[in-house]
């Protein structure tokens, strides 16, 4: 595991974007996972600049998302495919067909997940996961448990990720209690992983998950096992952690 220390949060979406764009560059047909949240937000923002200025074609990437709520149809502006369509597909030259999301409307959480699956394999495969980290440790919506979720999953949201969430609903009861989610094995799978990490208030979680014992209690500390790995975090998120010199 490689850990960046960025000073604050642009300059951490800046390294970030950074190491997408040179994937998108090295392989045009490169298959990305992308994360939602406020996390990636300014990293999606430089992406948009890079197409705008002609660094970056994003003509024959094919993206596949870590999760969506259940229940949120597209046009609702709390669905992360409306987040995904607000903060970069709608401004890069991507085609809508190679962007796939879990659909948050299927009634059937073993149809979607299964559909979900077949996805990601018809896809070939991640080649660059980007990760957010959750306040309690959480990677897509991986909560903490007994044991790592395996593959595509339907998850019953914990009472910390619906308090982070409720900041973007009208209230905490509005907030869906049920989401569709990348499991473990989907994360694990992919050949490099990106997490980018912000703020004083990911302290404990970064250190808990990062340079604490694998535990799925801590979902995120799964990735010490993956061989290529980097996390970007900026001084406020590190501040509990010693780095080695």
């Amino acid at each position: 595991m490689k850990i960046i220390q960025a000073k604050d949060y642009d300059d951490m979406s800046r390294r970030a974007a950074d190491m997408i764009s040179a994937q998108v560059i090295l392989k045009p047909d490169c298959v990305l996972g992308l994360a939602t949240g406020s996390s990636p937000i300014g990293t999606y923002r430089r992406l948009v600049e890079r197409y705008e200025n002609g660094d970056l074609d994003f003509g024959d990437v094919t993206t596949v998302n870590l999760d969506e709520y259940r229940g949120l149809p597209r046009e609702n502006e709390q669905s992360y495919y409306y987040f995904m369509h607000s903060h970069l597909f709608d401004y890069v030259n991507i085609n809508p067909e190679r962007t796939f999301l879990p659909d948050g409307m299927n009634e059937d959480p073993q149809q979607e997940c299964a559909r979900y699956e077949e996805v990601i394999r018809a896809a070939g495969g991640v080649d660059l996961q980007l990760l957010g980290l959750g306040h309690n440790g959480h990677i897509g919506f991986n909560e903490p448990g007994e044991f790592f979720e395996k593959g595509t999953h339907c998850v019953n949201l914990q009472p910390s990720t619906i308090e982070a969430n409720k900041r973007f609903f009208a209230s905490a009861d509005e907030v869906p209690k049920q989401a569709y989610s990348m499991g473990i094995r989907n994360i694990m799978a992919a050949k490099k992983i990106l997490v980018v990490v912000s703020g004083a208030d990911k302290a404990e979680a970064v250190k808990n998950a990062f340079f604490g014992p694998v535990t799925p209690k801590v979902p995120g500390s799964i990735l010490q096992l993956h061989p290529d790995v980097t996390v970007v975090a900026d001084e406020a998120a590190l501040s509990g952690c010693t780095l080695p010199e």
